[in-house]
């Protein structure tokens, strides 16, 4: 009797226990499905699909992705422009990894409105990454064969003599020597966030950075940033831009430097990741493999040497056969104000304007763009410098 008792009480409580465990197994299976929808939202929130066309808005005559074969690699681009007859503006970006229409289409000019405008992207980033391409072909001169390649594209297909051309801090480096050594091609050189020399403003970057940490009393930052001191005490030397310990200041401390004082890609832009690279996953102009491939060609071509070089502006020229024209930021330290000033007022050119944007850093075109298009409208197209700076 007592062990029928004993077993009924044990029978009761293995049910008892099974219905919990199946209550249990429940909430979690709906706690799962409901995590999993929200990772699923966030994702297409973060990284949403698409069918990775140009955005065609306004009807522009020239709304595409192109993609050329050139030198033995495949680069792409974007052409937008309202008029097939505009002029043609070639646009050389920065990084060099992140696409310039990326901040065309974060942060719109409406440029296309009177440009034809050829966004490029470099061999091996972005449009044109390819896992298969060999690191060493990765230069600023290969860069600059392929940009004159795609400049003949242009002048053909549009049947114009000549096209204009735009560099923004890296892409300054190539097309001032695109401007130099080919001004029959060229109607003008536009300079944004113009690289002069890379070790004098990364040193002076540097200074000013760990100087507002002091005075802002961020102890943190100022024992990170005191890390690297060696590497830019010196005025007399030049580091080696190379070394394993500037890798490790541009990788893990310099753009978090940059953006937090303001003298970044944009002044009010306080964080490459929620500045730039969430941002660029969710550019549905291009398809999800594309934005990946944004980030996975930028770190590509990190490794090749054209991240690792000084540049020197002076030593590519002093004289320009074209009319050059310079958009310069009054808080750009990546590629610093007062040295782009003094670089252009030592150029030669029969025309040539110089334009300080005073609430912007590094790309002035996309913080202050009604009074860029102004100065690319009314001096640029016509020739003339009457917006210039007086200096």
């Amino acid at each position: 009797m007592i062990h029928r008792k004993m077993l009924r009480k044990e029978f009761r409580s293995h049910t008892i226990m099974n219905k919990i465990r199946k209550k249990i197994i429940k909430k979690i299976l709906i706690i799962s499905a409901i995590i999993a929808s929200l990772l699923f939202i966030l994702m297409l929130i973060l990284f949403p699909p698409s069918r990775g066309r140009i955005t065609n808005n306004n009807h522009a005559e020239v709304c595409e992705k192109t993609f050329l074969d050139i030198n033995g690699t495949k680069l792409g681009m974007v052409i937008k422009g309202a008029k097939a007859d505009n002029p043609v503006l070639l646009f050389m970006g920065g990084g060099p990894g992140i696409p310039e229409y990326w901040m065309e289409y974060e942060y719109p000019t409406g440029i296309d409105e009177y440009f034809t405008v050829c966004y490029l992207c470099y061999r091996g980033t972005a449009l044109s990454y390819d896992p298969d391409l060999s690191l060493e072909t990765i230069t600023s001169e290969q860069m600059e064969l392929d940009a004159v390649e795609v400049t003949d594209y242009l002048r053909e297909r549009f049947d114009q003599d000549k096209i204009y051309i735009i560099g923004h801090s890296f892409g300054t480096t190539i097309a001032l020597k695109l401007a130099s050594e080919y001004p029959e091609k060229y109607e003008a050189y536009i300079a944004m966030g113009m690289s002069v020399d890379k070790i004098r403003s990364e040193r002076k970057a540097y200074h000013y950075m760990l100087e507002q940490y002091k005075k802002d009393g961020n102890k943190n930052m100022v024992s990170e940033m005191e890390q690297y001191y060696d590497l830019f005490s010196d005025e007399n030397s030049e580091p080696d831009m190379s070394s394993e310990k500037m890798h490790s200041y541009f990788a893990k401390t310099r753009d978090k430097a940059m953006h937090e004082n303001g003298v970044g890609t944009l002044h009010n832009m306080d964080s490459v990741i929620t500045g730039i690279f969430f941002p660029t996953l969710k550019m549905t102009d291009f398809t999800q493999k594309e934005r990946l491939n944004i980030w996975r060609g930028k770190s590509f071509v990190s490794k090749a040497e054209i991240s690792s070089g000084n540049f020197k502006a002076v030593d590519v020229t002093k004289q320009l056969d074209i009319p050059f024209y310079v958009l310069a930021g009054k808080y750009d330290m990546t590629t610093d104000y007062e040295l782009q000033k003094e670089y252009f007022e030592l150029v030669q050119a029969d025309i040539k304007g110089f334009y300080t944007f005073e609430n912007s850093a590094h790309s002035p075109l996309f913080e202050e763009p009604e009074r860029a298009k102004e100065i690319l409208i009314k001096d640029v197209i016509n020739k003339k410098n009457d917006r210039s700076d007086s200096l």
